[in-house]
């Protein structure tokens, strides 16, 4: 009986422990099971970038499966950082392009959100100071500075049109000889250029000599009939000046009361022959051209000037000229003339410098830059380095340092630019320090905050003006 009772009791507590221990552990799973049927599915986000999201399952451009998004996987509210709603997305590259929903560019990239917080945060730039170093930003201090300008502009040596001759006969012949028988030759005045025979020198040489025999034989007579002698004397060598007979040519037909088989062309001006059409032996006529000569003691440097310099140049005006030739010297002169022309294909205005010559080292064809005297202006005026302004063409722009690593944008209107300054009118204050170097790469590491903020905040308004449109479509 005892045994029966003991072996009972033994049986009735392994069913107990069993059923206990089923229980225990069948509690779990139930759990885990009711757990994963109870969590709450948000949506489903891109698996490279967590910006992109999508209410329902899909695959990105790679074929690679959207993530599910559980509400117990977000972070608390309050370990999320405040930046308030996206206003509006902006280029990723840092193009000036906004947009009011999402989209891609060109290449593929998402746009970045611009969130509320960073617009209230935006009028300044914040770069490292490893970033500052690295690009090796310089500033200077905005101050009031008297402007010189002066006018810089290129040209080239060109021969003075006013001191060209052309040396032509008055009358028919030949070439008996040349003296000068190649251009480039250096002559003087009264310097025999080629001997000439002529028939019509001949008998003008021969009317005058009889002309003088008459008026001495004449001596004797009437008044009336030696005033005529001597008037037809008069003419008879009149006539021979008038074809450019040297007068020392003249003195010797008068002394030697005989013709001279040849006659000598004799060199107007000292100079350089530039054009030498005689050759021995030709045949020349009244007018025809037989040598171009140049006098260099005096050369025009032709000068190119932009419109917008051109207003500051008048006659007269000293002008130092740097001829590349003779890069130790440097030359002095005065502005001649003016053009009245603009040229449309490079929007210059031809300048006529006239520069001495004496020593000849001016040759025509030699390039040089002009510097025009300065124009000073008495005047203090508020001034920036030119390095200091980002030009996009319709605006300018200055970065004006606000503390370490902290830099501000400013539009400002210019006025005149001298010597590596602008005149400041607007936008800037005296002992404002502006960034003259690597502004340029502060530009493009940051985009001035996305174009200054979406042009003033213009592309930001629009931006959210047409994402609450398309909400309210929605």
């Amino acid at each position: 009986m005892t045994k029966y009772f003991l072996a009972s009791l033994i049986l009735m507590l392994g069913v107990g422990l069993g059923f206990w221990a089923a229980q225990h552990q069948g509690l779990p799973q139930n759990s885990d099971a009711t757990a994963v049927s109870e969590r709450k599915l948000l949506y489903y986000r891109h698996p490279m970038n967590p910006k992109v999201t999508s209410p329902t399952p899909a695959k990105d451009d790679m074929g690679m499966d959207y993530l599910p998004v559980y509400a117990e996987d977000q972070s608390p509210p309050e370990a999320q950082p405040q930046q308030g709603r996206i206003i509006y997305y902006r280029h990723p590259m840092g193009a000036a392009d906004t947009s009011p929903v999402p989209k891609k560019d060109e290449m593929g990239m998402d746009y970045l959100p611009v969130y509320e917080s960073e617009l209230a945060n935006s009028g300044q730039i914040q770069i490292s100071p490893e970033k500052i170093q690295k690009l090796g930003v310089k500033t200077e201090t905005v101050a009031k500075r008297t402007l010189t300008r002066s006018i810089r502009a290129l040209g080239s040596i060109q021969v003075d049109e006013q001191r060209i001759h052309a040396v032509t006969p008055k009358f028919e012949g030949w070439v008996q000889r040349l003296y000068i028988n190649a251009t480039g030759q250096t002559v003087k005045r009264g310097q025999p250029l080629l001997e000439t025979y002529s028939p019509e020198l001949m008998t003008a040489q021969q009317e005058y000599l009889i002309a003088r025999q008459g008026q001495q034989v004449l001596q004797q007579g009437s008044a009336q009939a030696r005033g005529t002698a001597e008037q037809l004397t008069n003419n008879a060598l009149q006539r021979l000046h008038y074809w450019d007979i040297a007068p020392a040519q003249l003195q010797r037909l008068q002394t030697q009361e005989k013709t001279l088989d040849t006659l000598p062309l004799l060199s107007p001006v000292n100079g350089v022959v530039l054009d030498k059409p005689a050759q021995e032996g030709m045949r020349f006529m009244p007018g025809e051209l037989l040598f171009r000569i140049a006098d260099l003691s005096t050369v025009w440097l032709l000068a190119e000037v932009f419109e917008q310099d051109i207003g500051e140049v008048r006659p007269n005006q000293a002008v130092q000229v740097h001829i590349n030739a003779y890069p130790d010297r440097l030359f002095s002169g005065k502005v001649g003339f003016i053009y009245p022309t603009l040229s449309t294909e490079t929007r210059t205005v031809k300048v006529r410098i006239e520069l001495p010559n004496d020593d000849g080292l001016l040759k025509p064809g030699l390039y040089g830059s002009v510097t025009l005297a300065a124009l000073e202006d008495k005047d203090a005026r508020l001034a920036v380095p030119d390095s200091a302004v980002i030009d996009s063409g319709t605006r300018q722009v200055v970065l004006v340092q606000r503390g370490e690593g902290r830099f501000e944008p400013h539009v400002v209107k210019l006025g005149r630019q001298a010597d590596g300054y602008w005149e400041v009118l607007e936008g800037l204050a005296a002992g404002d320090e502006v960034v003259t170097r690597a502004n340029f790469l502060i530009d493009a590491e940051s985009n001035l905050k996305s174009a200054l903020d979406g042009f003033n905040n213009q592309g930001a308004d629009a931006g959210q003006a047409t994402h609450e449109t398309q909400q309210g479509g929605q």
